[in-house]
């Protein structure tokens, strides 16, 4: 298959589906971890769709979503101050702090700006050199080489005024977390393709035999979900629990090793808070001692603020699986896409804006027989 309409083709997704159908014996509960995928998922109505004893668990991988509160409001502290241009993408803009999000900041006149790379913002650092310029870093392994090749050429070019405020995660330690919850229920996951893309599979091997899960490397497109969910059931079915690329088009055993070794002259390896969810152990990327001086957190003297979530979002039981987003008492009431409570709301990934976009208002998930991809 070239193009992306095959991968879209109802008539190979309703062969996958019996083929699910005709595997599972029993119940199964599977993960995907990526919030691509869970758009993938809600969009096309694959949950429906899937016997009733294939249950979808969505998981934490919406970048936007896991950035903790309190980077949030360093990211507003440093937005606020006269000197600064804070640059991001735009999909943090609407993200909320404890009081407020980036758009009040440039509402009352903070220089923020949406850029399209952080390159971009290394651009706008050289235009404006008595100016800092700080560019917001979040994501998964997904989108730290990128923001470590930046900062690496602002070394190498010798500019100053530049910094990253970054709050990178990496997948595996997240795994290892949500398996070792006392409340966990995922016997399976389907793991990010793009993450994979880069970091490879060797991380997962021994995940998948301690905790013995099978663990699926999967793509975003309707067929990519089912190819994925169709052989983790078959390995359940079966009693194994092994590592499986099913998506070999892009994802090669090793990953991108150009990639990763950017990442390990740039970062280091620390514990990193998740929101909603807590301290993960080693499950995040900070500036090395090196690049130290590139660190907005410490050039702006950022680093001692504390938060506190809302208590009425329940955006941490839906990262981690333990509430689907219409369970949540606030969700499509006090908390929208307009008035957004936490950050599953807001991001275009987020588990909370994808059940509110499809309209998952609260009706349960009942089998059809349409296709997933009318």
């Amino acid at each position: 298959m070239k193009y992306i309409d095959e991968f879209q083709d109802p008539e190979l997704a309703r062969r996958l589906l019996d083929d699910i159908r005709d595997t599972v014996t029993r119940p199964w509960a599977l993960m995907e971890v990526c919030g691509g995928q869970t758009h993938t998922i809600i969009r096309h109505g694959i949950d429906q769709l899937l016997p009733d004893n294939v249950e979808l668990i969505h998981g934490p991988g919406c970048p936007v979503c896991v950035t903790p509160l309190e980077v949030i409001d360093k990211a507003l502290e440093i937005a606020s101050r006269p000197d600064v241009i804070f640059c991001s993408f735009g999909d943090m803009l609407r993200v909320p702090g404890s009081d407020r999000d980036l758009f009040q900041v440039r509402s009352h006149g903070g220089d923020v700006r949406v850029v399209y790379s952080p390159l971009d913002a290394l651009k706008i650092a050289q235009q404006n050199p008595h100016r800092e310029v700080v560019f917001f870093g979040i994501g998964f392994e997904t989108t730290a080489p990128p923001n470590a090749m930046t900062v690496h050429q602002a070394r190498r070019l010798g500019i100053p005024n530049f910094s990253m405020l970054v709050s990178h995660v990496r997948v595996p330690p997240a795994i290892e977390a949500i398996m070792t919850s006392p409340s966990c229920r995922v016997q399976a996951f389907l793991a990010a393709g793009h993450v994979c893309s880069v970091m490879g599979v060797q991380e997962y091997p021994e995940l998948a035999e301690r905790f013995r899960v099978p663990i699926v490397v999967t793509g975003f497109e309707p067929l990519d979900i089912l190819e994925g969910i169709r052989r983790t059931v078959q390995q359940l079915e079966r009693g194994e629990h092994t590592v499986e690329n099913a998506y070999p088009r892009a994802v090669r055993p090793d990953g991108n090793p150009a990639a990763q070794a950017m990442l390990a002259d740039v970062f280091e390896v620390t514990d990193r808070a998740w929101r909603g969810i807590g301290t993960i152990p080693a499950s995040g990327w900070r500036l090395s001692e090196r690049y130290r001086d590139y660190d907005a957190e410490y050039r702006f003297s950022v680093e001692g603020i504390t938060t506190r979530e809302p208590a009425a979002c329940r955006s941490g039981e839906v990262l981690q699986g333990l509430i689907k987003p219409h369970e949540c008492e606030a969700f499509g009431a006090t908390c929208t896409p307009r008035s957004p409570l936490g950050a599953t709301m807001v991001s275009s990934e987020g588990a909370c804006a994808a059940y509110y976009l499809y309209r998952r208002l609260g009706i349960p998930s009942t089998p059809q027989e349409a296709s997933p991809v009318a």
